[in-house]
């Protein structure tokens, strides 16, 4: 998605929230600057999620408490990664995980487990990394102990400094669910199926239900 047609969105996302685009700002130069000093090739880690997802059908893992019925439901187990290319968004890392199954792609803004995204992937498991206003701390932290496989985006413009280090990707979405959406989206995924993922669940705070409101909002205008 061109941001141009992306900002007018994030525009209204942030004053619903109350969020400083600032600090989206800032936290996105912070991901960029700790990419540029591990020397991250994130232009060839792109290109490997280019290459995963085009023309591939996308499994997208969300975090619900139904993610895990839906796992044992449909007998999922390590064999259908040859039909799919697995998503998981934060926290479902930890579910696919305790079921065997490790994603081949980690959307994340570092809510989830981080061991469990450390070991996903130390595992060969594609990180995304999103880098917001509240998760400056947790950036200093993580992205240094990730391996080589491992990109940030933002929700704010997009940095694109020359080299092949540094570069902050902004594909479109707000929570993990959806960025995971935009991402296979973009990267040319031939179908999208969404897997544990509840949009009216009722035992969630204020703050999540207008979060998963925005979430059904943006999926329902991609995938429709």
């Amino acid at each position: 998605m061109r941001y141009s047609v992306w900002e007018p969105i994030y525009e209204e996302i942030v004053k619903d929230f109350g969020f400083e685009r600032r600090k989206d700002e800032e936290a996105a130069d912070l991901a960029s600057e700790l990419l540029r000093r591990e020397g991250r090739n994130v232009e060839r880690t792109k290109n490997k999620i280019d290459a995963l997802l085009k023309g591939k059908r996308a499994l997208i893992c969300g975090n619900a408490p139904s993610l895990e019925r839906d796992i044992k439901e449909k007998e999922l187990d390590v064999s259908f990664h040859r039909e799919f290319v697995v998503i998981a968004a934060d926290g479902a890392t930890s579910v696919l995980l305790r079921n065997a199954i490790r994603p081949d792609l980690v959307v994340t803004d570092l809510d989830g487990s981080i061991a469990d995204i450390l070991y996903a992937n130390r595992r060969g498991s594609i990180i995304v990394v999103h880098a917001h206003g509240d998760n400056r701390a947790m950036l200093k932290t993580v992205l240094p102990s990730l391996h080589g496989n491992v990109i940030c985006t933002t929700q704010s413009r997009p940095l694109c400094p020359s080299g092949v280090s540094g570069r902050v990707y902004n594909f479109g979405g707000f929570t993990d669910g959806d960025r995971c959406v935009f991402l296979a989206k973009e990267c040319g995924a031939a179908g999208i199926e969404l897997m544990g993922f509840d949009f009216e669940d009722r035992h969630v705070s204020a703050r999540k239900k207008k979060k998963l409101k925005w979430a059904k909002r943006l999926i329902g205008d991609l995938l429709l």
